[in-house]
């Protein structure tokens, strides 16, 4: 059951789909619509009107975020509510709608990790939102993130808090954020002029239809074009629970598979086995719940409290976060950290030398050494190439700092310090030459 739910969302990644002619991608987002339409389980794009049948119904509501056309979601969503008879009797338990676009979204309520391609939401008709699900930290790959099993679990978790609702509405409370710069995508400055609030199915669908990673390109735009740095909950959103050592069961709500060592989990106390139960005073029903937490710790550094269940006793322990810590994961699978390399790196991606690499190269293991593996041809993703750079060229020096180790702390530094229209002093090795470049900042 895990397996087919990996495989069908890797293979949404792969699929030719992405390539389909505008024709074809119109036509399968309407195909799309129809057959949900008159299946009618699911409310097709409709947010008030779930909000008010949950309202006469007392139901819980279920929100399922999906790109459009994607057809391999179209496939899962399938197999969940037809071949799955344990995730389908719980859905029945919910009013459940499905969000095919981000157009007149409200970002009070729905903020999430907008790399994802699938996400849901479970939440009350009065917007408390019960829990999250859905995490990626890798392009192609889910295993380890996402299954059945622990979606199971997730609306299971979602069903006992709306039962003990409104209880436990305090303890709810945090699972909603502060609001957001604008209320809805479509009023942020680089989305305006193109966009509406509504998808213009009397037109072309596909064009008039904000997609999820568009919010956060959107976000760190805002404050890139007023020359504001751009917070790094935004650089590096949600973050895996791996980046901190916690290695989460996929089946599980959020229970802890194993703990690397050397990590700030590991440092913390936490152990194989755990279960996390609440955190920050939140009770957690997904890994996606443990992300939402960490998202809204401070990068200089948190002690977030934690109640966990250790060999069958309930016990109070707390995760150490040190200074720095969002630079820990690795956001080179996000589709919005392009947007950041356009701005910073010129279009050139960069990925830390290995040990061995370093050896190679007589590079010593606290010097900057991060190998470009791609450089960019076209648009302003071809700036590093104009100004020089290539592929394989070692970055050893940026802006004469020389312990930057990983890309994203070369992000942070440059998107802290710089606005578009700066140069950048970049010291690099080429076939074993060390030259000095000239990289330019860019909107």
């Amino acid at each position: 059951m895990t397996r087919i739910l990996l495989l069908m969302l890797a293979m949404f990644w792969l699929s030719p789909l992405h390539s389909a002619e505008p024709s074809e991608r119109e036509k399968k987002v309407r195909a799309d619509r129809e057959r949900v339409e008159a299946q009618g389980f699911w409310i097709y794009n409709d947010l008030e009107k779930a909000y008010e049948t949950a309202r006469k119904t007392g139901k819980p509501i279920l929100v399922s975020m999906r790109c459009i056309p994607c057809e391999e979601c179209v496939k899962l969503d399938d197999d969940l509510i037809d071949n799955d008879p344990t995730v389908r009797s719980l859905l029945d338990q919910f009013v459940c709608v499905r969000v095919v676009g981000t157009n007149g979204l409200d970002l009070s309520t729905f903020q999430y990790d907008t790399d994802q391609s699938f996400a849901m939401f479970m939440l009350n008709a009065d917007k408390t939102i019960y829990g999250r699900f859905g995490t990626r930290s890798h392009r192609t790959e889910w295993f380890g993130d996402v299954s059945l099993e622990g979606m199971a679990a997730a609306l299971q978790g979602a069903l006992a808090l709306h039962q003990r609702y409104p209880g436990n509405r305090e303890q709810l409370a945090a699972k909603r954020g502060k609001p957001l710069e604008f209320a809805s995508p479509e009023q942020y400055p680089s989305l305006k002029d193109k966009y509406t609030n509504e998808i213009n199915y009397d037109g072309d669908v596909v064009k008039s239809c904000i997609h999820c990673h568009q919010i956060g390109d959107a976000r760190r735009e805002y404050y890139w074009h007023r020359s504001e740095p751009i917070p790094e909950s935004l650089l590096f959103p949600f973050p895996h629970p791996k980046s901190v050592g916690l290695v989460l069961n996929p089946q599980k709500r959020a229970v802890v598979q194993s703990v690397i060592d050397d990590s700030p989990a590991a440092r913390s106390g936490l152990q194989a086995g755990d279960e996390i139960l609440t955190m920050d005073s939140q009770p957690l029903i997904s890994m996606a719940d443990v992300q939402w937490v960490l998202h809204h710790q401070a990068e200089s550094g948190a002690t977030v409290p934690m109640t966990l269940r250790r060999e069958g006793k309930i016990i109070s322990s707390s995760l150490t976060l040190p200074n720095g810590w969002r630079r820990l994961d690795d956001p080179r699978w996000r589709v919005s950290s392009w947007g950041v390399c356009r701005m910073v790196t010129g279009g050139m991606r960069l990925k830390a030398l290995t040990e061995d690499e370093r050896r190679d190269l007589n590079i010593e293991g606290d010097q900057m050494a991060l190998i470009a593996t791609s450089v960019g041809r076209y648009g302003p993703h071809a700036a590093a190439k104009k100004a020089g750079f290539k592929k394989d060229d070692v970055v050893i020096g940026y802006d004469g700092q020389t312990n930057l180790m990983r890309e994203a702390e070369l992000f942070a530094y440059a998107t802290a310090k710089f606005k578009p229209g700066d140069k950048v002093p970049v010291k690099l090795i080429r076939n074993g030459e060390t030259k000095t470049l000239t990289m330019p900042i860019q909107r």
